[in-house]
């Protein structure tokens, strides 16, 4: 028989090839998911036989179980991804929330589509048939939830003994969002009147994130001993985080370092806080260097919850809130102001008194510029001033404090001035 025979005659549709050799047996081989073509490890007495064989590996293809044949892995060529990502996370060095997040992320998202399905045998179109509908509406859960997957394959790509050849999370600026909601920093007129609302014993809160740039958790572990009036310092060593529980209604709370040594650091206070503190000490904190200056009415840490209620209420009659349908019965509606945004106007007033970013990083808490500039917004009426500071440099007799740049325009009108005669010095060469 002519060699190759049997492929020229095989039907359309079917799996493979099978094809008659000089000796009288038939050869099976097919082209594998990695593009690559295989043949079967013996010849067969039969086509009927050789077909059979084709059949068996097309199933294993078609329920992501194939693997390439030879490959030296036996035990771990069956680790499905769930088996392989409940390791990395036991194995990994995350902190107490982060880990709930993951394990969250995981037991919601991924391993519900993905967990059964050997880790080697995932390709580039499962993962972006799953990122299709992995919650639309949601950018950022979305953009974590897959960073974290794409962070499993790679470690399993790292390691030797799993059959991971590449990492099929390669769908382009999936694993970054840009920011859902557009914050609008709080102005210094909203501030005073966010803070006169507040009850007394809140209103040092809101203070401190704007003017010292404190985020939640580290404001609720604040302790009269991190407070050094002498020096105008406030000392962030603690923050407090919240913890799932596995018993309703009961709030499980730890007090951790820093994440990172930006975040432990000496923040000088304000002078025209320093009364207020001296107030707040002397009414609402206890006697003690561990008293928490924010603390639950019945002591311990303060929840979120507990203080929220006072922060909307504050926020509606600063007109920092978003109603919603004119219908709705309840009149319900939402802050658009957070405490945490008041970090935001912290910020936009440390930039304008000239600090650099590396200053606003050790203010902030951040290690990295590119945290730091989630931060920086541009001050209301700023680009009017910068354009008229940059006529300066043309008629330095250019009025700065106007609002708009017409004198500016009008110098340029008027002047009279020959092309090579300029008046200014040139630069000495």
């Amino acid at each position: 028989m002519v060699r190759g025979k049997g492929r020229r005659d095989r039907k359309a549709g079917t799996f493979g090839s099978v094809d008659q050799l000089p000796s009288g047996r038939y050869r099976a081989q097919y082209f594998g998911p990695d593009g690559r073509r295989y043949k079967a490890p013996t010849g067969f007495l039969t086509q009927g036989d050789a077909r059979a064989w084709l059949s068996v590996v097309h199933a294993e293809i078609i329920r992501k179980a194939w693997q390439p044949p030879g490959l030296e892995v036996a035990e771990e060529v069956k680790l499905t991804f769930k088996e392989y990502a409940e390791r990395w996370i036991k194995n990994r060095d995350l902190e107490d929330r982060t880990r709930e997040d993951y394990q969250g992320w995981l037991d919601s998202h991924i391993l519900p589509v993905l967990g059964e399905y050997p880790i080697g045998s995932i390709e580039e179109q499962e993962i972006r048939e799953w990122y299709s509908k992995l919650r639309p509406g949601a950018p950022t859960l979305r953009a974590r939830v897959y960073g974290l997957c794409s962070t499993i394959f790679n470690t399993a790509l790292a390691d030797k003994k799993i059959p991971v050849h590449r990492n099929p999370c390669r769908i382009k600026g999936a694993g970054s969002a840009t920011r859902a909601r557009v914050i609008r920093p709080a102005t210094l007129g909203e501030l005073e009147t966010i803070v006169s609302a507040l009850p007394s014993r809140y209103r040092l809160m809101a203070l401190l994130a704007t003017w010292c740039a404190l985020r939640f958790g580290e404001l609720t572990e604040l302790r009269r001993k991190d407070i050094d009036l002498p020096r105008k310092k406030v000392y962030v060593r603690r923050g407090v985080v919240r913890l799932k529980s596995t018993v309703r209604g009961v709030a499980v709370r730890k007090v951790k370092a820093p994440k990172s040594e930006a975040g432990s650091r000496d923040v000088s206070i304000p002078p025209h806080l320093i009364p207020m503190i001296e107030d707040h000490l002397r009414d609402h904190v206890e006697a003690g260097p561990n008293a928490l200056l924010f603390s639950a009415v019945n002591g311990g840490h303060l929840a979120p919850s507990t203080f929220s209620r006072h922060w909307y209420k504050a926020c509606r009659s600063a007109g920092r809130w978003t109603a919603v349908e004119e219908s709705d019965p309840l009149d319900k509606g939402k802050a658009d102001l957070t405490l945490h945004d008041l970090r935001h106007t912290g910020a936009v007033l440390a930039a304008l008194t000239g600090a650099t970013l590396k200053e606003l990083m050790e203010r902030l808490g951040h290690s990295t510029p590119g945290a730091a500039m989630r931060y920086q917004h541009a001050a209301q009426d700023r680009d009017t001033a910068i354009a008229v500071a940059l006529s300066k440099f043309v008629d330095p007799e250019v009025d700065t404090t106007a609002t708009d740049n017409r004198r500016a325009q009008a110098a340029s009108v008027h002047r009279q001035r020959p092309l090579g005669k300029s008046t200014r010095r040139r630069p000495r060469t």
